[in-house]
């Protein structure tokens, strides 16, 4: 019997539900455009959802599909630093993983090598936003109880489907915070 969810446009067929989930919150992402907060959501096994919570699943329109169903959350609260904000979540036992979008700056590893030493938070931020060579970027994570991981990364100059990079290793610092939002 063949389980492999039914694809997804733009998603790689052979890509795990983890993965398929992390690019179909990427591609929500990028329809609602550039320069916008950080965006949480829950990981929900959709066979679970569609049985528990049937009125919802057709709310989504889930059809016949499986796999993992993202959940957008609340908006996150503005101004409070977003390791203090993940460490206040606790998520109950229906939600297999989360993910969170977000855009930072990021710059090439040459570009780094040349940052100055010990400068403060703001002074460093006012750097990077004023480096020639950085790179704005749409960051997605998720993270499943289970330990398992996925990323992608899209690029603001190359935004499109087909340019968007994946791993499970892509920005471990932020699939830390998140995979300990499930620590008991």
């Amino acid at each position: 019997m063949d389980t492999t969810p039914p694809d997804v446009p733009g998603t790689p067929p052979a890509a795990t539900a983890l993965t398929r989930a992390v690019l179909e919150i990427d591609e929500y992402a990028a329809g609602l455009g550039w320069d916008r907060p950080a965006q949480l959501f829950a990981l929900v096994d959709t066979d679970r959802l569609r049985a528990e919570e049937p009125g919802l699943a057709e709310q989504l329109d889930l059809g016949g599909s499986s796999g993992l169903t993202p959940v957008e959350q609340d908006e996150l609260p503005q101004g409070a630093p977003l390791d203090e904000f993940l460490a206040t979540i606790a998520w109950p036992g229906a939600v297999a993983g989360c993910a969170m979008t977000l855009e930072r700056l990021m710059l090439p590893p040459a570009a780094e090598a040349t940052m100055p030493d010990g400068l403060p938070g703001p002074e460093l931020t006012r750097w990077v936003a004023e480096h020639p060579e950085r790179q704005e970027v749409r960051l997605t994570v998720a993270v499943l109880r289970d330990g398992r991981r996925e990323s992608a990364v899209r690029l603001r100059e190359k935004d499109t489907a087909t340019e968007v990079l994946t791993g499970p290793d892509l920005v471990p610092g932020l699939a830390d915070a998140l995979a300990a939002t499930f620590a008991e």
